[in-house]
């Protein structure tokens, strides 16, 4: 065996490569979080099949690192007007969380997706979409207009900063690309 076989460089990392972070980081910011009772997080686990002491992905059955909110907060760049509240989130584990991201759940569940639960072949994959339909109509999860709420002009500046921020991502990815030629030149001159 070769041992550049067992050698993976890490990618080169690009400024603009985190706008959907950024994105992300402008809806989050402005969504409520109720945080549930003791009452109704057994209730939420009843409905899901767990207990106290089985507390797994609904996703998968993997040990629950996490909370996901089952409907996405953010689709297009735009938020849904979900919030987080425990009607909307269901226990999970990072593989999940990170594969289904702002997917609907139903159809990323049995999706050819990387770490999707089909793709991994989980065995009970019925049992936990049966789950998750009842979970869905347990409770109506909460939907705002986060426009409406805030105003107009409120809503519209916190969209024009969110451009500001985009925009000046990628004016530092240019310079930050004319760097790494001028370094890499640099360095293999020496």
């Amino acid at each position: 065996m070769e041992y550049l076989q067992l050698f993976k460089m890490p990618k080169p990392m690009k400024i603009t490569g985190r706008s959907s972070s950024i994105t992300n980081s402008f809806i989050n910011s402005i969504i409520p979080v109720v945080v549930p009772t003791n009452e109704e997080v057994k209730e939420a686990l009843n409905i899901l099949g767990m207990a106290l002491e089985k507390f797994e992905c609904s996703y998968c059955g993997a040990t629950a690192t996490e909370w996901d909110h089952l409907r996405p907060l953010v689709l297009n760049k735009k938020p849904t007007g979900y919030i987080s509240e425990i009607h909307n989130l269901v226990p999970s584990c990072g593989k999940c969380n990170q594969s289904k991201g702002n997917k609907p759940w139903h159809s990323w569940i049995l999706s050819d997706a990387k770490l999707s639960p089909k793709t991994r072949g989980i065995a009970d994959l019925d049992k936990r979409i049966e789950a998750l339909q009842k979970y869905e109509k347990w409770q109506t999860p909460t939907k705002l207009d986060f426009e409406t709420l805030a105003g107009t002009e409120k809503w519209q500046q916190h969209w024009k900063n969110w451009e500001t921020v985009q925009e000046t991502m990628k004016q530092a990815q240019v310079l930050a690309s004319e760097i790494n030629t001028i370094v890499a030149q640099s360095y293999k001159a020496l």
